[in-house]
């Protein structure tokens, strides 16, 4: 190698050390048992500076082999591929419990790159539900709306009976009775949906097929005058999906996109669908099945609040004040039971929600 060469490739290292150590996320490089390498500035602001715990040779997680961890690390060596779980729980060097989505990405000789992104908790409330609890608390929820739909159709069939005889002054009273009644019998179905833990009866399924249904129902309905895009990849094989579950999806998510566009208020809302095939992508679950093909949904609103990002799949949580805050966590609950992932980012002017399905070979 020339010295021209050498001294390039010496800038090249020094430029990468100085992009790792500046990355904004919590990252690490573990060789493949799991031991530090390397931390870069915000991992060891995250976990501390005391020299006893990203020293190297350090095993990151106490857990041992058997931790969601150990296996994470354990899965990207062995297959030689980018992986992500979203809420695994860690317990590294006695930092106590933490929560975190978490990448891995392989590297060379064998090293393993870890990054780490915590979503802190509202003051005064613990992040983490206890599984059984909140299955009891949707269990209830579901108990309920099947309770209240009855006496609520008796309600409104005698409004409707009153607003047969009504006066006019009255008939707005009798009808406004009828679209009440029908509003909560909505959320109540969207309750019972979201309880629903029934596995999806999956299948072979073209995602643009699914994508240009969704496409004419929103471009007749919450897209009305805005410009819809797209960006297919022709080439991807079929999901393994439900395609109802999978219309469902991406119906919520072009709605949210087409109701943030028109926010916009300037008549240049906009929305774009892409496809493509990610190679080497696997998600972290019973399967352990791939999930190459990517579904992308931009538009060019005006962002999620700041506020919210960190919750923005939870129930009950929503920007719009007529809005229930349902959809998303509908929808991230079928993504999921897909053996899926969704994320998203967002900033002025762009926001793009991004779900991973598995193919169905």
């Amino acid at each position: 190698m020339s010295v021209a060469a050498e001294a390039a490739e010496s800038a090249l290292a020094r430029l990468r050390g100085v992009a790792f150590d500046l990355w904004p996320e919590a990252a690490v490089i573990l060789d493949r048992a799991g031991r530090v390498l390397i931390a870069n500035e915000a991992a060891q602001d995250l976990f501390g500076r005391r020299a006893a715990r990203l020293t190297p040779g350090t095993r990151l997680d106490e857990e041992g082999p058997d931790s969601p961890l150990s296996r994470l690390l354990e899965r990207a060596a062995r297959d030689r591929c980018a992986m992500r779980e979203r809420d695994l729980e860690l317990t590294p060097f006695s930092y106590g419990r933490l929560v975190a989505d978490v990448a891995v990405t392989p590297l060379v000789d064998d090293q393993l790159l870890l990054s780490l992104h915590v979503r802190p908790a509202p003051a005064g409330v613990e992040r983490s539900v206890d599984p059984a609890s909140l299955h009891s608390v949707m269990g209830l929820g579901q108990m309920l709306a099947h309770e209240v739909k009855n006496p609520l159709a008796g309600i409104r069939g005698a409004a409707q009976l009153l607003k047969s005889g009504a006066s006019a002054q009255d008939v707005p009273l009798a009808q406004l009775i009828v679209d009440e009644t029908d509003r909560i019998a909505r959320l109540l179905d969207r309750m019972e949906a979201l309880a629903n833990d029934e596995e999806p009866a999956r299948s072979e399924v073209n995602i643009h097929q699914v994508l240009d249904r969704v496409r004419a129902l929103a471009a007749n309905g919450v897209a009305d005058g805005l410009h819809i895009r797209e960006r297919f990849d022709p080439s991807l094989p079929p999901a393994l999906g439900e395609e109802d579950q999978l219309i469902q999806i991406f119906l919520n998510l072009v709605k949210n996109a087409a109701e943030a566009a028109h926010a916009r208020g300037d008549g240049r809302g906009e929305i774009m669908l892409s496809t493509g095939y990610r190679h080497g992508v696997r998600i972290m679950g019973p399967s352990g099945r791939g999930a190459p093909l990517e579904v992308k949904v931009m538009d060019n609103g005006p962002g999620v609040p700041p506020r919210l990002k960190d919750h923005l799949f939870e129930p009950f949580v929503t920007t719009k004040t007529a809005g229930a805050g349902l959809g998303l966590a509908l929808t991230a609950k079928l993504v999921s039971a897909h053996g899926g992932l969704i994320d998203f980012t967002s900033e002025p002017g762009r926001t793009v929600f991004r779900v991973l399905l598995p193919a169905a070979s």
